[in-house]
């Protein structure tokens, strides 16, 4: 099993995700002989999931049932153990676009973290590029290190333990793009500077307060990099539901002919439902905004090595 190759069973060894809702999964990783207990019941990895097809349906002891998925890193990045604040699949998506990032690239990433956008960079570099990712803190880099090897993913990604404001990235030349999530990322820009290619290769900054991009982008401008620019990606959901709406009294006139005026087989009428208007109501689809929101993840600056 691997996180950038898909395998059809369950095999002995493998992380799978047990779904058992949309706000409800978590990880697992399947051994011979151990058990995983749910609010279902008890799932068996020996008889219950190994052998198994991946999507397959599996039923708990109580009676209940549960899907078990295949890894993905949005799953991942859903279910990892914290170790540090993580970057989610909206911020992690724009760096992938921006970075340009493709199979074959070579990236520097700086810090390791819980290892959210590490793995989504492993899969879109896959299969001949390479992840070089610089963690400051020890326990962290060595659990990163234990979780590629676990995934199958170790031969894509090189995990270093030092410190990146002051050592670098440890490669030189080399780089199509560099990532950056520490504190103070200003810091690092020489040293990201001296990993990236000739040419062309571009960079980008997370940092939380604004008074960090400042000091970044101006880091930036002194290295000599162009096209600098700072976005922030604000996610903003819609709850569908269906509504339904009074139809006014325009007289009785307009009463008579609103059996005729209005045709429910006509195509420019399609998704008004008609079961109401004889109750003077007719329902339509609405979408509306939830209420609260997930507001301020953080600035990403980007620039390019001219």
């Amino acid at each position: 099993m691997s996180f950038v190759e898909y395998g059809d069973t369950i095999k002995n060894g493998d992380t799978a995700i047990v779904f058992l809702g949309h706000e409800s999964m978590f990880p697992v990783k399947v051994q011979h002989g151990n058990v995983t207990q749910t609010k279902y019941g008890v799932i068996r990895h020996s008889t219950d999931l190994i052998g198994k097809k991946y999507g397959s349906r599996v039923t708990c002891s109580k009676g209940g049932w549960v899907y078990i998925l295949h890894p993905t890193p949005e799953l991942w990045t859903m279910n990892l153990p914290h170790r540090t604040q993580i970057l989610y699949s909206t911020d992690i998506s724009m760096i992938t676009m921006m970075l340009e990032l493709k199979p074959g690239s070579i990236v520097c990433e700086s810090g390791t973290g819980s290892g959210s956008l590490s793995h989504a960079l492993i899969r879109t570099v896959a299969p001949t590029g390479h992840l070089y990712t610089v963690e400051f803190h020890q326990q962290r880099a060595e659990k990163a290190r234990e979780e590629f090897r676990e995934h199958g993913v170790e031969h894509l990604v090189t995990v270093t333990n030092q410190d990146v404001c002051k050592n670098g990235f440890g490669v030189s030349n080399v780089a199509d793009a560099v990532f950056l999530d520490i504190p103070s990322p200003w810091e690092a820009i020489g040293h990201a500077k001296s990993a990236l290619k000739a040419e062309g290769g571009r960079i980008c900054s997370f940092s939380p307060c604004i008074e960090q991009v400042q000091r970044t982008c101006l880091a930036m401008e002194e290295y000599g990099f162009t096209e600098i620019n700072t976005l922030e990606i604000l996610l903003r959901v819609y709850n569908v539901r269906t509504i339904s709406l009074q139809i006014p009294d325009l007289g009785k006139a307009a009463e008579d002919n609103s059996s005729t005026s209005f045709d429910c087989s006509n195509p420019s009428n399609q998704g008004i439902s008609c079961v109401n208007l004889q109750q003077g109501t007719v329902q339509f689809k609405s979408g509306v905004p939830l209420r609260e929101m997930v507001g301020h993840t953080g600035y990403l600056t980007f620039a390019t090595k001219s």
